[in-house]
């Protein structure tokens, strides 16, 4: 018995003998005279939405993701179709053929979306240094403005951004 320390705890945390290690990799060091704990603990990241109705709740992560990508295909198609047509953004929406692809569009694009989160992904896990997380957001955000920024061209001026 006489070689063997025993631990002694406060609060719940072990304070171990000087030197020795625990269970969990915690070491005790001299401190003013007195002996800390130190415990190293792994963290893990904020864990992925894996159920649709959280990912699909108002803060959730798909909802301004899936609508800022399709703002920024919409943005970018919207454009093309007037350069190559003439045809403005308000045209274009009240047409059958533009509702049609609309329609496809929202449903590929929110499937691809919502794949990997329900898969335990999240988009910053997958950051990169240009290309992460945070720029797709406001990219997003900025096609959504400029969305509505054609359709108020073409309103107030009566013609399509292009042939302004």
């Amino acid at each position: 018995m006489a070689t063997m320390m025993a631990m002694s705890s406060f609060a719940g945390a072990a304070v171990l003998p000087r030197g020795s290690a625990g269970r969990f990799g915690a070491r005790s060091l001299p401190a003013l005279g007195r002996r800390a704990l130190v415990i190293r603990a792994q963290t893990e990241g904020p864990k992925a939405t894996t159920s649709i109705w959280d990912a699909l709740a108002f803060s959730g992560p798909a909802p301004e993701r899936i609508n800022g990508r399709l703002a920024m295909v919409g943005f970018v198609t919207a454009l093309a179709v007037e350069a190559g047509r003439g045809d403005g953004i308000l045209s274009q929406l009240g047409s059958g053929t533009g509702q049609a692809w609309f329609a496809y569009s929202v449903a590929v694009l929110s499937v691809a979306s919502l794949v990997p989160l329900l898969q335990g992904e999240s988009a910053e896990g997958r950051a990169g240094t240009i290309m992460n997380a945070n720029a797709e957001l406001w990219n997003g955000r900025f096609a959504m403005l400029g969305l509505v920024a054609l359709a108020v061209i073409e309103i107030i001026t009566g013609a399509p951004f292009i042939n302004v």
